[in-house]
């Protein structure tokens, strides 16, 4: 009757089984170490590998050193080692690799070859850095309509269109002509170009006006294509970092969540992420110069500039007149790298697209013995950089002089090789936890874990005696099979995460509590003891499935709507309600069975106190 065929204890051998080969990388914990990859086409290999190792010997550094896909990974034993060996590492190797500060898994090899790997600790966890950044939607739709005003001037050019100017207001674009016909070759080519675009016409005595405004619905894409430029750009730029597991995501309207778990360099992280810039390159209008070199526009700091320009100021606090238009921005570059101009002074090498080079032949090829200025807005205030003679036409590869130092040229390089933002970004809330911190959290959700399980476990076993003891090696169980699953899944771990667990304890409790009582009634009942188990388990199952099914509910509400600490705790929430079912019934069920069930005649279970009642 209470026996269970071979094909289930097999199954609950083999989940057991997976469950402590996934645990056991979390026992054994991780080492600091140094992980080195590539930028760009650099590669890391083997001679990678015996270069570094000559390095650490010459420095008298000790570490073992392993090739791991396209990275170097170097383990220390000692944080202090760690950091003295970064050091000396990125000084030898120089700019075209990333050396980062990491963690390294203590697991042996044969674990790490079936991807046993330990569960992701988050940044409550393990120290790091937390910034939440808004996005400036505005910014990013006066650039869309900057942009717009500058495709419409060059495509009437391109096809022979007479107009009498374009300018633009607010948040419109208004294309003014002369002479009606004009306009209708210009609305024909616009409605065929941008459909996203409202056009509306007017007309004069003596002019006539096209007026287009960006639709509602294409306002709104803008907005969610501009958030996931931005954050690709953001991952881009953490890659570089060489930041591990870290944490980009769109979190509420408009705004970005960076979580950077390990980061132990803060300022370093802070100075890539925090740092918003953005490439322009616009002409500069010289016929409003007074004279030459850095002096030229001096007489309009206190000035108004003139129609159609823009007042900036230069790297070296000099007044520069740009005129408004934009020539290119910064997500024509397809790659930066820094370097040394011909007098040894800081520079960085761009290169463009197909469409950049094109735009930049041109306008360089109209514009030779004039000055282009090389602008970079950083938290919506442009500088800029420089404004050199366009002394020949240019190509697709450029170069931005006038780097304050390397370390300023390397820093601009990264920013553009990692994208352009769409739109402004600032930080409106930073955090920094310490790894002291951290290390201090898990113990403390340790304790809080062991020492509730042993509370439960002395509760039980005192209150249902035998069935008690069932019940707590099924609860051991379903901590075992939760922590394989999150480790399995690499899942990131926090103090969120950690009170769902000590809640899927409680839970999975609770399932066992219904089965034993349900036992207990059924033997007051009049059924024998080997019915009453069967009868026990088979009618609390519909019960701890549908408050197991609402409870789930409700975590996977958290889970799709939630962010932040609230989706770390539903993720643990949920696989948890998945594994107390399993623990609760089909474990616990087993080690009944196996008890009870080879016995033909029971007198009476060890499930607590109960009023008998003799049957026949």
């Amino acid at each position: 009757m209470n026996r269970y065929p071979a094909w289930k204890y097999i199954v609950i051998g083999l989940a057991l089984t997976l469950a402590v080969l996934y645990t056991l990388p979390n026992i054994f914990g991780n080492s600091p170490s140094v992980q080195i990859s590539g930028l760009r086409s650099t590669k890391i290999d083997a001679a990678t590998q015996t270069q570094v190792q000559d390095l650490l010997k010459e420095a008298k550094l000790s570490g073992e050193v392993q090739l791991e896909g396209d990275a170097l990974k170097i383990k220390f034993a000692d944080p202090d080692v760690q950091i003295k060996a970064k050091d000396t590492i990125a000084a030898k190797l120089g700019e075209n690799y990333v050396v980062a500060l990491s963690q390294t898994s203590n697991s042996p090899d044969w674990l790490t070859k079936i991807n046993a790997l330990p569960m992701y600790l988050g940044l409550d966890l393990r120290g790091g850095v937390h910034y939440l950044m808004q996005v400036d939607m505005k910014a990013a739709q006066d650039k869309e309509v900057e942009r717009y005003a500058g495709e419409m001037r060059g495509l009437m050019r391109e096809k022979k269109i007479y107009y009498n100017g374009v300018s633009r207001e607010a948040d419109r674009v208004i294309v003014r002509f002369k002479e009606a016909a004009e306009l209708a070759k210009a609305r024909k080519e616009f409605d065929s170009l941008y459909p996203e675009l409202l056009m509306r016409e007017s007309s004069t005595a003596d002019e006539s006006t096209i007026t287009a405004t960006i639709k509602p619905e294409a306002i709104i894409k803008l907005k969610d294509k501009a958030l996931e430029q931005n954050i690709t750009a953001l991952r881009k730029r953490v890659n570089e970092l060489g930041v591990s597991e870290p944490v980009v995501q769109k979190q509420g309207e408009g705004r970005i969540l960076v979580e950077l778990a390990g980061c132990l360099d803060p300022a370093r992280c802070k100075d890539v992420i925090g740092r918003t810039a953005s490439l322009e390159i616009r002409l500069v209008p010289e016929e409003f110069a007074s004279g030459p070199g850095g002096d030229a526009f001096e007489r309009y700091r206190t000035e108004p500039a003139p129609f159609g320009t823009e007042k900036m100021i230069g790297s070296r606090g000099e007044v520069v007149l740009v005129k408004k238009q934009v020539v290119m921005t910064g997500d024509k570059i397809t790659d930066a790298s820094a370097g040394f101009d011909e007098y040894q002074q800081p520079s960085v090498n761009v290169k463009l697209d197909a469409t950049g080079g094109r735009i930049m032949t041109q306008v360089t090829r109209d514009n030779v013995h004039k000055r282009m200025a090389i602008i970079m807005i950083e938290k919506g205030k442009p500088e800029v950089l420089t404004w050199p003679n366009i002394l020949q036409e240019l190509g697709a590869n450029f170069r931005i002089t006038g780097m304050g130092s390397t370390k300023e040229a390397n820093n601009l390089s990264l920013l553009l090789r990692a994208g352009a933002l769409a739109a402004p970004m600032d930080i409106i809330e930073e955090r920094t936890v310490g790894p002291s911190l951290g290390k201090e959290n898990i113990e403390k959700g340790q304790k809080s874990l062991l020492f509730g399980f042993a509370l439960i476990a002395v509760f039980m076993v005192a209150y249902y005696m035998l069935f008690g003891v069932v019940s707590v090696v099924a609860l051991s169980c379903n901590l075992l099979l939760l922590i394989a699953v999150l480790s399995m899944l690499q899942a990131t771990l926090t103090l969120p995460g950690i009170a769902a667990i000590a809640l899927t304890l409680g839970m999975a409790i609770d399932s066992n509590v219904l089965i034993n009582e349900r036992i207990r009634e059924e033997l007051r009942h009049g059924m024998s003891p080997q019915m009453a188990i069967t009868a026990g388990y088979d009618r609390a199952l519909d019960t701890i499935i549908d408050s197991n099914i609402t409870t789930l509910i409700a975590g996977l509400a958290l889970l799709i709507w939630g962010s932040g600490p609230v989706r770390g705790f539903a993720v643990v929430h949920c696989l948890g309600i998945v594994t107390s079912i399993f623990s609760a019934v089909m474990i616990s069920r087993g080690m009944v069975n196996l008890i009870y069930g080879s016995q033909k005649k029971v007198a009476k279970l060890m499930i607590g106190n109960v009023d008998w009642h003799k049957t026949a």
